[in-house]
């Protein structure tokens, strides 16, 4: 059997607080320590799937998300649909994903008046559904920046690709991150972005080469990383250029199932090679028992003989 664990309950909670989540976490352990081979999509989650359930370094294998090749077939930068969030001459910065704490984009609203104080025609774009939504147009009212914060509510796959193709820099603030799947997407996208030091996010971004890094729950880390796109246009195009190569390169699902393959075809090698261990070990039990038996009848023959 096989096992692929993208997330574990101790990691989205941090830690373990109450019943269910114990539960769920038993159940994965089971699941894991059954499993033949282990499959998780970073070294982050490896190392946490090692460091939970004591799982082997050699049963664990890391094969990353994917990405569809063709997602920006026939999308194009749209100015009408840009001109719904922003003019012309300001820039876009966007953030996408669940609205929930370790998605960080409290730290983003927070990094945003030192963004706004640096380049002052800037919006900021969220896309997305969850329980923090309220929340954060609390924090962009007390910050007061309202007017510069614009909250899509959740995007169809189509408005997200255009989205992306329509931003100038993407910020990816997560607090816990076991891979960061729109991150692949933004970067393949051809817009400079931005992750936080954490998780899988870590292992996507080189800082500087193909995308900006922030220490994760800095929001002046978060402002630093995101003016330096917005001002460095040589930066800016070389970093995308980079990205999208190695999202080509990577993340591709061609290379992404030939790996797959492998790891299932070493664990069904695995399963046969235990199955007839354990026949050899069965059979040769019985020729054991077998030839104890035979001694035991020739003694009491003997001993019959002597009598």
């Amino acid at each position: 059997m096989c096992a692929t664990i993208h997330a574990t309950e101790s990691g989205r909670n941090s830690g373990i607080h109450d019943d269910t989540q114990k539960y769920i976490n038993d159940t994965e352990w089971m699941l894991t320590y059954e499993a033949t081979e282990v499959i998780v999509n970073s070294n982050y989650m490896k190392r946490e799937m090692q460091r939970l359930f004591g799982l082997p370094f050699e049963k664990i294998s890391v094969i990353p998300n994917g990405i569809n090749m063709n997602m920006y077939n026939g999308i194009e930068r749209d100015y009408d649909f840009r001109r719904r969030f922003a003019s012309d001459n300001e820039k876009i910065v966007m953030c996408a994903g669940r609205l929930v704490y370790e998605k960080g984009f409290q730290y983003l609203l927070s990094a945003a008046p030192k963004i706004i104080q640096g380049y002052n025609d800037t919006k900021f774009i969220i896309s997305g559904k969850g329980g923090m939504l309220n929340e954060l147009k609390g924090q962009a009212d007390y910050l007061g920046i309202s007017n510069k914060v614009y909250f899509t509510g959740q995007l169809s796959y189509k408005e997200l690709c255009k989205m992306y193709k329509i931003a100038d820099v993407a910020v990816f603030p997560s607090t816990y991150e076991p891979f960061g799947m729109v991150a692949i997407e933004a970067m393949y996208a051809g817009v400079p972005t931005v992750v936080s030091d954490i998780g899988g996010l870590n292992e996507i971004v080189e800082h500087g080469v193909d995308g900006m890094k922030s220490y994760a729950g800095n929001s002046n880390s978060i402002a630093d990383s995101v003016l330096a796109l917005l001002y460095d246009h040589q930066l800016a195009e070389k970093v995308s250029k980079n990205a999208k190569i190695k999202v080509k390169n990577i993340y591709n699902w061609n290379k992404i199932a030939q790996d797959t393959h492998f790891i299932y075809q070493k664990a069904i090698c695995q399963t046969m090679a235990e199955r007839q261990k354990n026949q050899i070990a069965q059979e040769n039990a019985k020729k054991t028992k077998k030839a104890k038996n035979r001694g035991t009848l020739l003694a009491f023959r003997g001993r019959e003989a002597l009598a």
